[in-house]
Formats: structure tokens, C-alpha cells, sequence
């Protein structure tokens, strides 16, 4: 069987999103009364677990699955022939004995669903198998229904899936660190997938639907035409506007950081929303008006004196969208001779400049980073519109505050 794995396509923006680096993993008492266990569970028992509700799938992330029919068909092929396939790693729910979130293991449990799962629509039709290509072009349903075809039906309902739980987790963290040490081979839930799981609401569900709709999202992060099945355009916007609403709460911690934001966003759905939904279009007026700049391929990204790196850079993409959201900013920027001048004054920064240049390459892991690349972009803008603009006063109090020179 080829390898399933060398199936995926991991970008090389994967490592310019949340990390351990991003959080205090560190304290000694994290996994105290964590208790991990492994046991097998049928195919048929994963599949009534989901059916019940007890295993926990959002359902936008169905809309956003990883892999395509034929990935599916071979997984789904290897159950059938009982071929060894990665664990399921399922976090039980504080609260709620027995109902699980999936810490990884999603595109393998979707791909469950989609072909003997108890929904009607979207049904997997099998294709592209290569040891039973006698199954080509069949559902669940043709299988179940043939007799011929009994002892395959036995064999994929009866067939074992190691499946790890963990359990007593107080901490959050603590699953944010054990999914970041996963090394199954396989695609791990993401920061931000596991985010949506842990702190549902109004407001996460908002930024989901508008990133997924969002052309301007698609073009810098997606893929085929399609949103970034990962979520970090959710993580990206979450982060925008935690940074426009409370940049002042923020102490170094990025996961708690973006956490606290989405809960607090989350209660404040009622009265905030309006303001929300102007905030996530300026985002993406700020996008657009960093690409027009610079080009698609080196709007987000660092440079060297041999030009860009062409690799998403978040940092970057936090000192864009910050000032550029502003109409003002926009309008005062907007002729060929200032953006000329803007893309070269951010050469010259990323080249010369070694303040700027390592608060791109640090992490977020202290505020002086953040609070250095707004506060020298900022006087950047200053120069060329010939007034601040808006957000930069409150950047220089708060690098005073924090000892930023």
C-alpha cells in the first residue's frame, strides 16, 4: 500500500503558528492527575460514539476535511484489510464523563463517518483502491447489501483502532502541550481546532464562517480555491482582533492570550457584534491593501538583501493589518509613490535594522516583540502620512510601560 502520509501537502507556514513556544507549558504541576489509557475500540464502536454525540465534532469542521475522497478510500481500505492505522488520541471532557473532544485522529474519524456513518447525505463512494479494486465505485450501503460482500462488512465493523483517552486534565494546557508532543505520523488536531472545541460560541463560530467565505483569506492561506483546513486564518483573525481590542492585557502568553479574547468575545457577542463584523472587514481591507504594496507572494513575509522569503511570516502579518485596517491609513498610503516608499522603508528595516528584524523572528513569547515591530512600523506610517496613525500613541505608552525603547 503507498504510504498515506506522503499523501498530504504540509506547508511551510505550519511552523509560523502557535507553538509550545507560544504558551507556559513549563509548570511542574501541568499533568498532575492526568491519567492516559489505551485500549482498542471497534470501527463500529468509534462510529455509534460519534452517532450518540459522545465523541465531539464540531461540525464546521466537517466543511473544512483535510483529505479528498480517494485519501479517504484508502484509509477506509486499510481497515478493510486490517492493516495497521494511527491511534485515535480522545481528551474526555471535564464535566461530562464518557463525551470526548479529538485531539487527533479528525480526517481519520471524518472519513469513518462519511462512509458508514449514520448520515445520509455526502455518502463516501469508494475509489482509487489498489488491493480491493473490486470495491471501486461502491458505498457502505452496496456493501452491506451484498451478500458476497458479508465477510468485508464483519471484517470493517469488528476491526481494531487504538484509541488513547486522557483523563483528570484540569488544565487546558496540559492537552495543548500533549497534542504539540503527539508524533503519530498523522495530522494532529490543530491549535486553533482544539480552541474551537474548548470554548465554543457566537463569536468563534462568526470568525469561523467569515474566514471560511472570505476570498481574501483563501488567497493568502488556502488552498485550491478552498479555506485552510488547519483553522490558522481563524487563528489569524482571532488574533487581529484580540491585538485591536486588548493589545494592553497581553503579557507574553499567546494561547492564553487568544483564549481569553475568544471567551471574552464570546459573552460579549450581544453587545459587540456589530463592531466585530466592521473589525473582521477591515482585516481584510488590510490584506488587500498590503498586497497591493508589495505582491501576494512577499506581502506577509520578511526580507533579506536577496529580496523576500516568500514564507508567510505572522509578525509581519500583525504590523500590516494593525495600521492598514485604518481607512486613513489606507487613503493617506494609497498613491504608487507611497507605496514605493513604504515597501522600501520595510526592505530597509528587515535589512538594516536588527530591532525590527528580530522582533519578526522572535516569538511571541515576551510583549517586547510585539510592542517593537508595531511601534517601528507605526513611525514608519508616521513619516510618510505626516500624523500618527491611529492605534500608535497607545503602542509608544505601552512600550514605556514595558521598557521598550
Amino acid at each position: 500500500m503507498p504510504s498515506l502520509d506522503s499523501e498530504l501537502d504540509f506547508e511551510s507556514t505550519n511552523d509560523q503558528f502557535e507553538s509550545e513556544d507560544d504558551s507556559d507549558l513549563g509548570t511542574p504541576s501541568l499533568l498532575e492527575g492526568v491519567v492516559v489509557t489505551d485500549s482498542d475500540w471497534t470501527s463500529e464502536t468509534v462510529l455509534n460514539q460519534v452517532d450518540k454525540g459522545n465523541i465531539q465534532l464540531n461540525p464546521r469542521f466537517q466543511r473544512r476535511e483535510a483529505w479528498n475522497d480517494k485519501r479517504k478510500s484508502k484509509f477506509i481500505e486499510s481497515v478493510l484489510l486490517g492493516l495497521p492505522i494511527p491511534q485515535l488520541v480522545l481528551a474526555e471532557q471535564k464535566g461530562a464523563r464518557g463525551k470526548y473532544l479529538v485531539i487527533d485522529g479528525k480526517q481519520r474519524l471524518l472519513s469513518l463517518m462519511r462512509f458508514a456513518g449514520s448520515a445520509t447525505d455526502g455518502k463516501l463512494k469508494l475509489s482509487g483502491l489498489e488491493v480491493r479494486s473490486d470495491l471501486n465505485g461502491k458505498t457502505w450501503d452496496d456493501l452491506q447489501s451484498s451478500p458476497e460482500l458479508a465477510d468485508d462488512v464483519a471484517a470493517f465493523e469488528n476491526a481494531q483502532i487504538r484509541t488513547t483517552t486522557i483523563r483528570g486534565w484540569n488544565d487546558e494546557r496540559a492537552l495543548f502541550l500533549i497534542f504539540h508532543r503527539l508524533n503519530s505520523g498523522s495530522v494532529a488536531l490543530s491549535p486553533q481546532e482544539l480552541r474551537h472545541a474548548l470554548h465554543p460560541g457566537p463569536f468563534i463560530d462568526y470568525v469561523f464562517d467569515f474566514t471560511e467565505s472570505s476570498d481574501t483569506f483563501i488567497r493568502i492561506l488556502g488552498k485550491n480555491g478552498k479555506p485552510d483546513f488547519r483553522m490558522r486564518d481563524v487563528e489569524l483573525l482571532i488574533r487581529f482582533i484580540g491585538f485591536k481590542v486588548r493589545l494592553a492585557s497581553y503579557r507574553g502568553d499567546l494561547k492564553k492570550f487568544l483564549d481569553e479574547t475568544v471567551k471574552e468575545q464570546n459573552y460579549r457577542w450581544n453587545s459587540d457584534k456589530d463592531f466585530i463584523v466592521e473589525l473582521a472587514q477591515s482585516c481584510e481591507r488590510a490584506i488587500e491593501h498590503t498586497i497591493s504594496i508589495f505582491d501576494e507572494r512577499s506581502a506577509f513575509s520578511k526580507w533579506t538583501e536577496r529580496g523576500a522569503e516568500g514564507r508567510f511570516n505572522r509578525a509581519v502579518f500583525d504590523a500590516m493589518t494593525f495600521y492598514f485596517s485604518d481607512p486613513e491609513v489606507r487613503v493617506a498610503t494609497e498613491s504608487d509613490d507611497q507605496k514605493k516608499n513604504l515597501r522600501e522603508k520595510f526592505q530597509n528595516l528587515c535589512v538594516t535594522d536588527r530591532r525590527f528584524l528580530k522582533s519578526l523572528e522572535a516569538t511571541t513569547k515576551t510583549t517586547e516583540a510585539v510592542l517593537t515591530r508595531l511601534k517601528i512600523w507605526g513611525e514608519v506610517i508616521e513619516l510618510i502620512m505626516g500624523s500618527k496613525p491611529a492605534g500608535l500613541e497607545e503602542i509608544e505608552a505601552l512600550a514605556v510601560e514595558h521598557g521598550v525603547d
